[in-house]
């Protein structure tokens, strides 16, 4: 019995990944043929299917801006760029769509070591960096292994400093996974949805107006309280503003 349960779930699971496929490459054929509404419903579909890809993001966005909807193509770029952070295609898109963002925000500036230090984080996504770090582990194993084995004194000094080399790739890439994952997770930055919102001083309708921001706008939130969200734009500045007018990415 367990056996044919066992055949019937790997069976159903590949009924579900070919449907998926298929689905995939009809919404591609409907945006290749400028049917970009339906291209957009056969992609969101792709996704509510839990088949969530950079690729199928990037799509998603694509067919978003072809409509001239670039809000949404943002949020979608944005999606994609957390499951692949050093593509470059998605990048170039999505600074494209930033164009039409009404609000030009200078960031603050950052210190040299800190963008260094998030650039390479970037440079992989969390499954890239957690491949690295299982062969880093698997590499210092090996090190070991030759270190306690071998009579060889140079071979053994080569073995162990390599070893530590190696010992702490797998411990930062370790970090840059759980670092890349946590950003996939947290949901803690969104997109201005609306065509204008006013940042307030307190999550309250009668809060003191801070500044005005626009839709396709990026910005991080800080905190919530009811329908409430505290956020912070790259420069610096922040406040409260209505859940209704952001999305999270």
């Amino acid at each position: 019995m367990k056996t044919i349960f066992q055949i019937i779930v790997i069976s159903l699971f590949s009924l579900s990944t070919i449907a998926q496929n298929s689905l995939l490459e009809k919404s591609n054929d409907h945006y290749t043929k400028q049917e970009y509404e339906e291209a957009i419903a056969g992609y969101q579909e792709v996704l509510n299917g839990n088949q969530e890809s950079a690729e199928v993001y990037y799509n998603l966005g694509n067919a978003y801006y072809k409509s001239g909807q670039v809000t949404q193509a943002i949020i979608s770029y944005e999606r994609a760029k957390l499951l692949a952070p050093n593509d470059e295609d998605i990048q170039f898109n999505l600074e494209l769509a930033n164009q039409h963002v009404v609000d030009a925000i200078d960031p603050l500036p950052q210190v040299f070591f800190l963008r260094w230090w998030h650039n390479i984080a970037n440079k992989y996504s969390a499954d890239g960096w957690a491949k690295i770090s299982v062969i880093s582990f698997i590499l210092v194993l090996s090190l070991a292994g030759l270190f306690f084995f071998t009579r060889t004194i140079a071979v053994k000094r080569l073995s162990f400093w390599f070893g530590i080399l190696i010992v702490a790739i797998s411990i930062f890439s370790f970090n840059f996974a759980a670092r890349q994952k946590k950003r996939m997770t947290s949901h803690n930055f969104a997109i201005i949805t609306q065509p204008s919102v006013t940042v307030k001083s307190s999550p309250s309708e009668s809060g003191t107006e801070l500044f005005l921001i626009h839709e396709g706008l990026k910005v991080e939130i800080k905190d919530s309280l009811g329908g409430w969200r505290e956020i912070r734009i790259a420069d610096g500045n922040q406040g409260w503003l209505p859940e209704n007018s952001i999305e999270k990415i």
